[in-house]
């Protein structure tokens, strides 16, 4: 057993390099007993091919002595394994024809007839290694030898909810609509995935799993009584619209500090992906720092209030409106936010906080699952957004000081510690001319420019990751993971962003020049603390401009 650091406030413990049984019912006892008597700051854990991650947030001060309680911890759980409880869940599939297009690939590579590669699948006792990728998505071992198939060498753009694939020696579901390189053998109506069910992932890690061959028919028919329903969720009472939506903009989404605790359900984190810029801009019109507010891309909306308020912009600068202050609103006002200059993403808070349902404990949009925010999109032009008339100015004229702001730049030096992977590249790697390539999003910042060659070509488990980290594909392109990351990742870790450094990152734009800087995890969590103190300063000093 080894704990290793993942960036600057989280670990990961490794309980053996294979997912075996014992294994994986070590690794479910570690995460009961990190739960139950983990040390104080913890704010999720969860485990995935015989790893688990614990994250913090406050960082520990004292991070040595941490460590050691989690070794302890996880040590001892390893006594209570032999008492864990097993489940079985059993899945119907409909194998071939239009849900399995590739069963025929599968029976051409083993060699086999589709009906005999349909009696292997289902016949096998599979094991869940891991939820991830998208929320739900089991990664299955037990896949017969002889059904081991490479996954596509191009891979389809979207792949429906519910489709079974194979992908190398692993098996398994698509929960929602997704990009996947896989090889579709069938389809499934049980629903993997719902945000409304008490426990809305349908497996957990170490989970057995059976699949049952169904017809066509029985298909449709349990597709139809499966199928979670949609019901359009109320604000809270009391709550009154507050701004209407007369141009969207590029991108506008509702975020907040993001779904903590629910990566066991392979969740990510998601929220602003400045989540720094939106604390600040919560503080500023007195909410708290979880407040939901308006994420912006390049382009803000335009936006006309029905009440007296306050707001704050901060993140990217925007022209004709000075951020990082409180600015009074009155009823009937029409705000634009023009193009966005010195950063990517602008955050708006409003005063009270943006009232959207609750989903898994947060108000973030997630896009992917189509789920939290509005009606689990992206703004649009005309819609009416909830926002308590609060009735509340600020004393004075005032605004934060800038050495408080981070310095968002087109060409930041971006500082990283080292991660799992890096002795495998080359030491100087940071230094190379990179640039941020178009095809980037909330989920990834994709670089080009500089490639970085991996010195060896071994295969890697998946393992856990978190925004910030960077991760290096076959193509030599590194890939830098944003707020709405998958929750584990099978490319090298080449390093992670430092948390200080995030909101630098999160602001960058096609084009951008980053450059990189590795510093020790000791430094890192010194700098974490010492922003998050003078955050504590300001948060105080506040409370008065709002007394």
């Amino acid at each position: 057993m080894t704990v290793s650091p993942l960036g600057d406030s989280a670990v990961v413990i490794t309980l053996g390099e294979s997912p075996e049984p014992a294994v994986l019912a070590w690794a479910a006892a570690v995460v009961t007993a990190i739960t139950r008597s983990g040390p104080p700051g913890i704010v999720d854990v969860f485990a995935a091919f015989g790893r688990v991650a614990v994250y913090f947030d406050p960082v520990p001060e004292a991070w040595d002595e941490t460590c050691r309680q989690i070794a302890e911890i996880a040590a001892g759980a390893e006594a209570g394994v032999a008492g864990l409880p097993e489940r079985t869940v059993e899945i119907p599939v409909c194998y071939g024809g239009d849900v399995g297009p590739d069963l025929a690939t599968v029976a051409a590579q083993a060699q086999l007839t589709p009906p005999a590669v349909i009696a292997l699948h289902a016949g096998a006792d599979y094991r869940v290694h891991a939820i991830g990728f998208v929320p739900g998505f089991p990664y299955l071992g037990g896949l017969p030898p002889a059904l081991h198939t490479p996954r596509r060498a191009t891979p389809r753009t979207e792949v429906v909810p519910g489709s079974v694939g194979i992908g190398g020696a692993q098996t398994g579901v698509y929960p929602l609509g997704t990009p996947g390189g896989w090889n579709l053998i069938g389809r499934t109506p049980a629903v993997m995935f719902d945000p409304e069910r008490a426990e809305p992932a349908l497996l957990r890690v170490g989970d057995h799993v059976k699949f049952r061959a169904i017809s066509a028919g029985e298909f449709e028919m349990e597709w139809e009584q499966h199928r979670p329903a949609r019901g359009g969720a109320k604000p809270r009472p009391g709550a009154e619209p507050g701004i209407v939506i007369g141009r969207a903009g590029m991108f506008t989404t509702i975020q907040d500090l993001g779904r903590n605790g629910q990566r066991a359900q392979g969740v990510p984190l998601g929220g602003a992906a400045d989540a720094f810029a939106l604390r600040l801009a919560n503080l500023l019109v007195g909410n708290r720092e979880t407040a939901a507010g308006l994420e912006f891309t390049l382009i803000g909306p335009e936006l006309t209030f029905l009440h007296d308020t306050v707001i704050a912009l901060t993140g990217a600068a925007v022209a004709g409106l000075v951020g990082y202050q409180p600015i009074p609103v009155r009823a009937g006002t029409t705000l634009r936010l023009a193009p966005l200059g010195r950063g990517c993403r602008g955050y708006l808070a409003v005063a009270g906080g943006i009232d959207v349902p609750l989903v898994l404990g947060s108000r973030s949009t997630y896009l992917r699952g189509g789920w939290g925010g509005l009606e689990g999109r992206a703004l649009r032009d005309g819609d009416a957004l909830a926002v308590p008339d609060t009735g509340r100015f600020p004393s004075g004229h005032w605004k934060i000081a800038e050495r408080v702001v981070p310095a968002y730049s087109a060409a930041p030096v971006i500082r990283v510690v080292p991660a799992a992977q890096t002795a495998e590249f080359p030491a100087d790697w940071g230094g190379g001319e990179f640039e941020v390539s178009p095809q980037s999003d909330r989920m990834g910042l994709r670089l080009r420019g500089a490639t970085v060659a991996r010195t060896t070509t071994r295969e890697l488990a998946s393992a856990p990751v978190l925004p910030g980290t960077v991760q290096v594909p076959p193509d030599g392109h590194p890939i830098v993971l944003l707020a709405d990351a998958q929750t584990v990742g099978g490319y090298p870790q080449i390093a992670t962003v430092i948390t200080v450094d995030l909101p630098l990152v999160a602001q960058l734009k096609p084009g951008d020049r980053p450059r990189f800087k590795v510093v020790t995890p000791c430094e890192a969590r010194r700098l974490l603390l010492a922003r998050e103190r003078a955050l504590a300063l300001l948060r105080e000093g506040l409370k008065e401009k709002w007394a």
